[in-house]
Order: structure tokens, then sequence, then C-alpha cells
């Protein structure tokens, strides 16, 4: 140990000589022959010549220069940091006049300051040159201040809590269907939702509200109960709210269908030319056809609501309907689409359960039981009166 601290003292002395400001050749070589003797000898110097280096960071020593430069010989007198009695006896250039033990004596000082890492606390006093390294005064707030910002951070960080939890969202997205496919789809709040062929909705659901605008097509939902965040689905100037239910929302361009097969649903309107429009209430068993005309409602029963949502089974059903219906209806799930060649064959009436995906049964079941001609093209069919 009595070693390495006799090393450590003749590098802090090659160190103070050399920072001294007479350095010469000859005591360069005679520096370079003293690392030569020994291994241990480079590594003191090294790690000392690295600690002085780091302590032209220190704030107490900076002199008034700037950043990453080391005062220059007799600046350190200057510092604003020193006492002023020791500030005045450093006027002169002591630091080139002081003997060798006294240089060592101030290395090792600003040596051991630079390695203990805290430039903004140390206060260490090199008696040579009355280099002291005080603290800068931190102001301090009023307690009152303290406690205000406290609670404004309190306040901010509850306040965001709260809208996080209010209108945090839950999910976000858009599904669709391409022709001919159907695709049943689980929310985030536990509902689904049955996207019919061609079909789009995007979905927002955050923890205080349920929102779904059906873009274009028809989709069924099931909807999970949650009476704190209404079910609501819009299409076009008409919002379809439910709390947790089962119905269908089928949108054809201004036009809109809702089938209510169990609870009960809101369907309401935007305001026209500045009047609020009704809302109307569609119990288990509505069916709700809203156009330019306003509302119409047809109450029956879940059996009859039933049938119009029947296409999530496959299958389309018919009850007295307007072959042109019935065709538009197909043409909805394929792309082979179904033609009215003239008007007489349109007003034809049909009725039957039949598969929407094949649409060439049907029009053989046409031809057999009804004056219908087909005329069978590649992209269509076009039916004619017989």
């Amino acid at each position: 140990m009595a070693g390495s601290r006799q090393i450590e003292r003749a590098a802090a002395a090659w160190l103070a000589r050399r920072d001294g400001g007479d350095w010469s050749p000859d005591d360069q070589a005679q520096l370079d022959a003293w690392l030569a003797q020994s291994t241990a000898h480079r590594v003191a110097w090294l790690r000392l010549q690295a600690a002085w280096n780091q302590s032209d960071r220190l704030k107490a020593l900076a002199a008034g220069v700037a950043p990453g430069e080391v005062p220059a010989r007799g600046a350190w007198s200057s510092s604003p940091y020193a006492p002023r009695g020791e500030a005045q006896a450093s006027g002169q250039d002591d630091r080139a006049t002081a003997e060798p033990h006294d240089r060592e004596e101030d290395a090792r000082a600003v040596v051991a300051q630079a390695s203990a890492a805290a430039p903004a606390t140390a206060a260490t006093t090199a008696p040579p040159i009355g280099l002291t390294f005080t603290p800068r005064a931190t102001p301090r707030r009023p307690r009152t201040a303290r406690y205000a910002a406290a609670a404004a951070i309190a306040l901010v960080a509850m306040s965001l809590l709260w809208g996080w939890q209010r209108y945090g969202v839950v999910e976000h997205r858009s599904y669709r269907t391409a022709m001919g496919a159907l695709d049943t789809i689980g929310l985030a709040d536990g509902s689904r939702a049955t996207l019919s062929s061609d079909s789009r909705i995007d979905v927002a659901l955050s923890r205080a509200q349920r929102h779904v605008a059906l873009e274009h097509g028809e989709a069924f939902f099931d909807v999970a109960k949650d009476p704190g965040r209404p079910f609501a689905v819009d299409a076009g100037a008409r919002r379809v709210i439910a709390v947790g239910t089962r119905f269908s929302v089928r949108r054809d361009g201004p036009d809109l269908r809702v089938v209510v097969t169990e609870g009960t649903v809101r369907l309401e309107s935007e305001p026209v030319d500045g009047r609020t429009q009704p809302t109307t209430l569609l119990p288990a068993g509505s069916i709700a056809l809203a156009g330019a005309n306003g509302v119409l409602v047809r109450s029956g029963s879940i059996e009859d609501a039933e049938r119009y949502v029947d296409w999530r089974n496959g299958y389309l059903v018919f009850r007295d309907t307007a072959l042109s219906a019935a065709a538009a209806e197909f043409n909805r799930y394929n792309t082979r689409r179904l033609v009215i060649g003239d008007a007489a064959v349109g007003e034809l009436r049909v009725g039957g359960n039949f598969r929407w995906s094949n649409a060439e049964v049907f029009v053989g079941l046409l031809e057999q039981a009804m004056p219908v001609r087909a005329e069978r093209l590649p992209d269509r069919i076009v039916l004619h009166s017989r």
C-alpha cells in the first residue's frame, strides 16, 4: 500500500510540474524515463491525468470561461466561486513559484475533487493557492408554492386518468366483406356483428361510448348489455341506438331498414330544415323503413322479423315478392347478375326459401313454374316474359 501511495504522490508531482507553465523538453524526457520504469507508474499517471482533464468540467473551477475549456494560468484567482480574501492573495502567480510539494498537494486536491464525481457540491480547499470549491446556492421555493405545484400536478394527473378511463379508445377498426362473403366479428365490448355480402362498418369503442358507422351494406348486431354505454349505429342521416338487444341495419343509399329480433331499439333522424324529427321506438318484431318520406314501421311477430335476416344462414326468404325485388336480393350476393328484361316479368310474384349462393337454381325453377325465359350470358342472366 505504501508503494502505491508513493507512486500516486510522484505522479501528482509530475502532473503539477507539467501544469506549472515552465515545462521544458528536459522535464518531458525525465517524465518519460519515470513512466518507462514501471507499468504501475504509467497506470497511476494515466489515471491522474484523466482525472485532471475531467476537472475542467467542475463549475467551481470554470472561472468564467466557456464550457470545455481549462482556465489559463493565473485565471484561477478570478473565479467568482473563490473567497474574496483568497482571491486577492492569489492574484500573483503563486502556482508558478510554489514548491514541488505544494504543487503536488494542489494536483491531488483537484484530482480528488474530479474523482468524487460531485462537481456541484464539492468544497475542497487547496492551501497553496487558496482555491475553494464552493457550491452555488440553489434558491428554494416558498413552501406554499411547492404545495400549490404539487396540488396542480395531482389535479392534472387525476384529470388525465379520468379522461383515459372515460374516453380512452378500446377499439377503433374497420371491417368489410367482399361480394358473396359473410363475416361474424367479435367486438371488444363482447358484442358481435355479422356483416352481410359487400358491407362495411367502422367501429369506435371507448370506455364511455360504443359507436358503429354502417358505410354500406347490411349488418346484424348482437349487442352486449351495458346500460352505461349505449350501442349506436349511424347510417347516413339516421341513428339506431340500443343497450342490449339483437337487430339488423341495412343501408341502400339514403334508405334504411331496421329489423329488431330481440329487445327494443331507438331510431333517431337528423333534423330536416331545422325541424327536429320524432324518435321512433322499435320493439322486437318491428321492421322500420326510413326514407325521404319519413319512417314507416310495420309490427309483426319475431318469426316474421327473423326471415328478413335469414341471409345469415345462407337463405333468402320471399313471401309474395315481386320478381324484380327478388332479383335485386340475389344481386346483393352474386357477381353474375339477374337482369329483368321487361316490365311484365318484373311484376310476377314469387315465394319460398332459396339459397342466395345458387341463383342458377332459382332461375331454373322460374322457367319451370312461370312464363319466364332466361337468356344466359357470361356476366348476367336476363329474364324475359314468355
